[in-house]
C-alpha cells in the first residue's frame, strides 16, 4: 500500500490519517504538524524522502513557491527544501490552486446552480489562490481582493484585476525574501483569536462570499456571519464547528473531505501525483482530470442544519 506523507509547518494538534482507495488501488494518507519548528520540517522531510513506503511527500502550511500574475515567486526561506527531497515527488497544493480551484466556481454555478447576481465575493489572498480568484473574476462575478490586508496588514481593499496584478508584481519580489511567518499564520497554536474592530466586521459584512486559505478567513471573523458562504480548504470537524457557531450558512471545500475533514491542496496534490505513479508534479489539465475520474473535486456541506 502506497503512503503519501505531508509535512507541515502548522499545529501537531491537527495530525491525522486516512486510508483512500483510488480505482484499484489503496493509500495511506498522513499529515504530521511540527508546531512551526523549521529545523524539525527538514528532518521529517528528510525522513520521508528515504522511507521507501513513502510514494510522495507533500509541504503543508507553508508554500514553495507562489504562480500569480503571470509568474512564478520562489520563497528564498522554502527554496532550500527543494533539495531535501530528491527521490519522490514533493508538492506544495501550487499544481491544484491553478485550473482546479477555479473549477470550485463552475461548480457552484452549474452543479449548485448558485446565482451570483447582485453578489460581492471577497479573496482573503489572491496572490496564493490564483485560480480560484481569477475563476470569480472571469466568471464575470463581483470580487475583491483583500491580499493587502490579510498579507501587509493595510487596511485596504483592491477592486480591480488589473490592480491587484500590478500590485504583485511590485510586492512580491520583495516579500518573497522575508520570513514566511511574518507573510502567513503557521505558528504552532493554529488557533486564531479573532481581534475583530468596526473595520474588519464591515470588512466581512460587505460580501456574500469569502473565498481562500482558512487560517486568512477565520483571523478577524466577526461573530455573526449569518447568511454568508465560506469557499476554502483543509478544514476539522471543530472547524465545521467554528463555522457554524459564527452562524456561517454554507462551506464549500474545494476537495472533498476524507473521513470528517478536507485536506490541505499539499495532501491532495501528493495523492494524485501517486496514483499516477510520478516522481515529479503533474500538469494542471492532468489534476483536474483525475479530481473528475476519483470524485475529489468541490464539495457543498450545508451548516444551517
Amino acid at each position: 500500500m502506497k503512503k503519501v506523507v505531508s509535512i507541515s509547518l502548522g499545529s501537531s494538534e491537527r495530525d491525522h490519517q486516512v486510508q483512500v482507495r483510488l480505482g484499484e488501488e489503496d493509500f495511506i494518507v498522513c499529515r504530521q504538524g511540527t508546531d512551526g519548528d523549521f529545523e524539525l520540517l527538514k528532518k521529517r522531510l528528510a525522513e520521508m524522502n528515504d522511507d521507501p513506503e513513502v510514494a510522495a511527500i507533500g509541504l503543508g502550511g507553508a508554500d514553495l513557491f507562489l504562480n500569480a500574475a503571470g509568474r512564478t515567486y520562489w520563497f528564498r526561506e522554502m527554496k532550500p527544501l527543494a533539495k531535501i527531497v530528491t527521490k519522490k515527488a514533493f508538492v506544495d497544493g501550487s499544481g491544484l490552486k491553478g485550473e482546479v480551484e477555479a473549477d470550485t466556481v463552475r461548480y457552484m454555478q452549474e452543479d449548485l446552480g448558485v446565482d451570483f447576481s447582485n453578489k460581492k465575493v471577497m479573496v482573503t489572498s489572491a496572490v496564493d489562490r490564483w485560480g480560484l480568484a481569477m475563476g470569480f473574476e472571469d466568471a464575470g462575478i463581483d470580487t475583491d481582493f483583500a491580499d493587502l490586508y490579510f498579507i501587509l496588514g493595510v487596511r485596504k481593499i483592491i477592486h480591480s484585476a488589473r490592480v491587484l496584478t500590478r500590485a504583485i508584481r511590485i510586492i512580491a519580489p520583495v516579500a518573497i525574501n522575508l520570513p514566511f511567518s511574518w507573510l502567513y499564520p503557521s505558528e504552532a497554536d493554529h488557533t486564531i483569536k479573532p481581534a475583530t474592530n468596526a473595520w474588519t466586521d464591515r470588512m466581512y459584512h460587505d460580501y456574500d462570499y469569502i473565498a481562500g486559505d482558512y487560517k486568512l478567513i477565520i483571523k478577524n471573523m466577526p461573530a455573526d456571519m449569518r447568511d454568508t458562504w465560506v469557499i476554502t480548504n483543509t478544514t476539522t470537524s471543530a472547524d465545521i464547528d467554528f463555522l457554524k457557531a459564527h452562524g456561517v450558512k454554507n462551506l464549500i471545500t474545494t476537495s472533498h473531505r476524507l473521513e470528517g475533514r478536507s485536506f490541505g491542496a499539499n495532501v491532495m496534490e501528493a495523492l494524485l501525483v501517486a496514483s499516477e505513479g510520478k516522481k515529479e508534479a503533474l500538469t494542471p489539465e492532468c489534476y483536474l482530470r483525475l479530481m473528475k475520474k476519483y470524485d475529489l473535486g468541490p464539495e457543498l456541506h450545508d451548516l444551517s442544519k
